[in-house]
């Protein structure tokens, strides 16, 4: 029998199911931008370090009424590894230059 989890997102795109037990932890990351264009060209040139924390296979969705409203699914082999990274002062200034406005909303799920 598969095991079957489900992680809710804020009610942004509802109901997320991971059906493959074996696969990694998914993470969701949702947050807003001043700018979407710019976050993109920020979020596409740290690729690298994504994948040295573990944080792989990344789907960015916006919302159709609001292009600078960004929800991000990703696999994570490590959880308290990309937890690490994503709290880091080199992550936040990151965020911060690329446009992020406030703090994101970060869940896991197995």
């Amino acid at each position: 029998m598969m095991n079957v989890q489900t992680a809710y997102t804020q009610d942004f795109f509802g109901e997320i199911v991971v059906t493959n037990p074996n696969a990694n932890e998914n993470m969701t990351v949702h947050f807003k931008v001043k700018d979407y264009n710019a976050w993109r060209t920020s979020y596409n040139g740290h690729e690298k370090e994504r994948a040295t924390a573990g944080i792989t296979n990344g789907r960015v969705f916006r919302s159709a009424d609001d292009p600078n409203d960004v929800l991000i699914l990703q696999d994570v082999a490590d959880a308290a590894k990309a937890r690490t990274w994503l709290g880091s002062n080199e992550m936040k200034t990151v965020m911060e230059k690329s446009g992020v406005v406030g703090a994101p909303s970060i869940r896991f799920a197995a």
